[in-house]
């Protein structure tokens, strides 16, 4: 039990350091570079409705390749979420919520502020080649006769065969 809280409270003292680092980070680089306010809103697809807890997590992206690092946020019961001091640049962003596709985007950061409308959809079927795949409806394929017109079965007699008696 001690132990256990002993954890807790380092887990939540490596996390208030964290956004310490984050906030004064976020400072200085707005006093050296124009920083931008991003607000997203998070909506599923399919009726409008906003997606409450998404995961909306932001990476830097220099020469094509997605940088170390990055943040993340979630959204509210109005599927909105927001932070003030990204720098301009190109950014990843991220979309993760249960029961939806994955969104992804690239984003060129170059306003003092950007709003972001993300529509998630709900996951597709997948395709297999085990299942059938012919449209409802349609006739199965025909029979190939072979030479014997026994449709394939070499064991079945010759349709003719079947009333004859053997010699």
């Amino acid at each position: 039990m001690r132990l256990r809280t002993l954890g807790i409270h380092a887990t939540l003292a490596l996390a208030a350091i964290f956004a310490l680092a984050l906030t004064a980070s976020a400072q200085r680089d707005k006093d050296e570079e124009p920083t931008s306010v991003l607000s997203f809103v998070v909506l599923k697809g399919d009726n409008g409705k906003p997606v409450r807890s998404a995961a909306v997590i932001m990476h830097p992206v220099s020469h094509g390749k997605q940088g170390k690092g990055g943040l993340e946020l979630k959204t509210d019961a109005e599927g909105k979420a927001s932070f003030d001091g990204i720098p301009y640049g190109k950014l990843r962003v991220q979309v993760l919520a249960p029961g939806f596709q994955t969104y992804g985007d690239d984003f060129v950061v170059e306003q003092p502020t950007m709003n972001i409308t993300v529509k998630l959809q709900r996951p597709q079927g997948q395709y297999s080649i085990y299942e059938d795949h012919a449209p409802s409806g349609s006739n199965p394929p025909p029979k190939q006769d072979t030479p014997n017109g026994n449709g394939g079965n070499k064991d079945a007699p010759p349709p003719d065969a079947k009333d004859a008696k053997p010699n």
